[in-house]
């Protein structure tokens, strides 16, 4: 697969054209962003370990009937994926309280919810991400009634597999960002990432956090966080 022009540099990766219009390459930067850019630093080997995990996910996920943008891994940093148009929405969902949630409800982090709740917040760095509900999704031309309800569904039942994935390795998953893309059939399949970086990973027992909240939040340690929950990844 023949890497072309670059198309896009976001704040974690970079995305290549290839010879195939329907695919490209994502390559994965250590790069580390919080704040909505406002602090800035590196993470040595977030990358390849954001890479990987992505993809073992993704391919757990398919196997679960979510479909995912996933084609083959090509290296530690780089992955073919399908060409999808993004849905301007972040898809947050929580089991815990926890970062937003709980500064702007005054919810005491960690406190458990009777059920997961999603939440949208629209894409637009500009903005800010605005958090949106579904009226306000449809009248901006976000998504459609349908694919609303899809995302919704999907990001349910990614929530169901990964609490239970987490849970057999002592990890408690606190919430996580998903982004969501449309095939050009208009299909909805799952992209971006699933990792450190867009997941609050808790350990189950001690509570020591084990994602990118460390570097947000200058908790030291970041690198051996990332380092341990790759390494409970594939236990």
């Amino acid at each position: 697969m023949e890497k072309k022009t670059q198309l896009y540099e976001g704040k974690a990766k970079r995305v290549y054209e290839t010879d195939d219009p329907g695919l490209l390459i994502v390559s994965y930067k250590d790069d580390a962003t919080a704040f909505n850019g406002l602090k800035k630093g590196t993470i040595a080997g977030k990358g390849v370990i954001n890479n990987q995990m992505s993809n073992f996910l993704m391919q757990k996920l398919e196997e679960a009937g979510i479909p995912t943008h996933f084609v083959e891994e090509l290296s530690e940093r780089e992955t073919v994926v399908r060409r999808v148009q993004i849905v301007p929405l972040e898809v947050i969902v929580r089991n815990l309280a926890a970062g937003s949630f709980s500064k702007r409800y005054g919810v005491e982090e960690g406190t458990a919810f009777q059920e997961p709740t999603v939440e949208f917040s629209y894409k637009n760095d500009a903005l800010g991400d605005p958090l949106l509900n579904d009226s306000h999704a449809l009248a901006l031309g976000l998504a459609t009634k349908q694919e609303l309800a899809q995302i919704r569904a999907y990001a349910l039942k990614i929530d169901e597999f990964l609490k239970s994935f987490w849970a057999e390795r002592n990890v408690r998953l606190v919430d996580f960002k998903l982004e969501f893309g449309r095939l050009p059939d208009g299909t909805i399949i799952l992209a971006d990432e699933i990792s450190p970086d867009t997941c609050r990973l808790w350990d189950a027992q001690t509570g020591k956090k084990l994602d990118k909240d460390r570097f947000r939040r200058d908790l030291g340690g970041v690198e051996e966080a990332y380092e341990e929950i790759m390494k409970r990844l594939k236990n």
